[in-house]
């Protein structure tokens, strides 16, 4: 008899030797047995189901061999939001999270008397960003781009699953946008932004698209392309927001103040204390800035 406690900890032990986190277990066991944790809990001396313990073996094995959970459960929760995740498209990240609490307040900020805030998501990858900030401020009316059309379809079933209004485009960055002529009030991108030589972890690199990680040499690759094009595509007052490398803030103020003079920005930090947002503002007044 296997009973919930001793599955626990005999893969909690397998995960020290493995270098998997222990917490894994339990939030792996959550999401397969779909019941809350205190519930878990407070029956942990119970016998697991024949069918669950099975299960949980299997997708364990999985995760001991570095594959990451969301790709064994097949999904992941962004925002309270449940997102489908697959080989095409990155996992959510909870920093990516504290970036949308951000553009949502600045929305407030400065379109609270607009009726619809053009807004695009530019290489929506899952699409968790998009479908967020569409379902979190309904005057937004939210577009997003992606080059990976396996991603693209990805995130409009995330759309569908939530049902999020969005409409997608396939295209190189800002390519679509520019050719459709379309003007936005926001412009949101999550891009590649880890340089080509940084070592990263296994469960990163064999699982989650390259395309998706990598930015250039220096990790800037795809800020530079946006940079470049953005005033084509954002009216004469508008932001953008970006999440970044925690280790670029020298290197992306020196480019933002090169690439776009003519604009103000802000470098914030996660819930870590690291660099991880940037907002750059066009024509937007900065005493309002205090959120």
């Amino acid at each position: 008899m296997t009973t919930f406690s001793g599955a626990v900890r005999e893969y909690e032990k397998l995960c020290r030797k493995a270098d998997v986190p222990e917490e894994t277990v339990m939030a792996y066991l959550v999401e397969l047995s779909q019941r809350e944790r205190y519930d878990l809990y407070a029956n942990f001396n119970e016998e697991m189901p024949l069918d669950l313990e099975k299960e949980f073996a299997a997708g364990m094995e999985r995760i001991l061999n570095q594959e990451p959970m969301a790709h064994v459960l097949g999904y992941s929760w962004f925002y309270g939001y449940k997102m489908i995740v697959n080989e095409d498209v990155l996992i959510p990240r909870s920093e990516t999270e504290e970036l949308c609490v951000e553009i949502l307040k600045r929305m407030d900020r400065w379109f609270l008397a607009q009726d619809v805030i053009e807004t695009v998501d530019v290489g929506t990858g899952s699409g968790a960003i998009a479908v967020t900030i569409a379902k979190e401020e309904p005057r937004v009316h939210m577009r997003a781009t992606d080059i990976s059309e396996a991603a693209l379809e990805t995130a409009r079933r995330n759309a569908e699953i939530n049902e999020a209004d969005i409409v997608f485009s396939a295209g190189d960055m800002l390519a679509p946008l520019i050719e459709e002529g379309v003007k936005v009030d926001v412009l949101i991108c999550n891009p590649p932004y880890i340089p080509e030589d940084e070592v990263m972890e296994k469960s990163v690199v064999d699982f989650e698209p390259h395309v998706a990680l990598f930015g250039g040499s220096d990790g800037l690759y795809f800020y530079r392309r946006i940079f470049a094009d953005c005033r084509k595509v954002l009216k004469e007052k508008a932001f953008m927001a970006f999440e970044m490398g925690w280790n670029q803030r020298e290197a992306m103020s020196r480019l933002v103040e090169e690439t776009l003079p003519e604009a103000q920005y802000e470098i914030l930090k996660d819930m870590n204390g690291k660099d991880r947002m940037l907002f750059v503002y066009f024509n937007l007044d900065m005493k309002d800035i205090a959120l």
